[in-house]
């Protein structure tokens, strides 16, 4: 699946204002994805946006114009929700996604491999 690239430079715009978290784009589930501090934190795929959210806000977050949750294999994903267009066309819209995400970052886990000695 291919994804909008003009949402994925919409973010990389965004991210370009932060001063300190280390964002790495990465190849992910037929979009893109952005890692923020080596956690999954925001991402594209197809014209939607997915935002890594805590699951503490994601009523409120449901109730919101175009958001949806996200679905893997099926089954729905704790903390992360789809953002269609018609939920982001604004920039204060985009905005407060953008801004959800990154305020949960710093406290969501790292799904980051760690390498055993052997």
């Amino acid at each position: 699946m291919a994804y909008s690239t003009e949402l994925a430079q919409r973010i990389r715009d965004r991210f370009a204002r932060l001063k300190t978290p280390e964002v790495e784009e990465k190849s992910m589930m037929g979009g893109l994805c952005f890692m923020v501090d080596d956690k999954m934190c925001l991402g594209v795929m197809g014209d939607t946006l997915m935002c890594r959210l805590d699951p503490e806000e994601m009523p409120a977050a449901m109730e919101r114009l175009g958001c949806g949750r996200m679905l893997f294999t099926g089954r729905p994903m704790k903390g992360f929700v789809i953002i269609q267009p018609e939920g982001m066309e604004s920039r204060k819209d985009f905005e407060f996604w953008v801004g959800l995400a990154l305020e949960f970052n710093p406290r969501a886990k790292s799904s980051k491999r760690t390498r055993s000695c052997t």
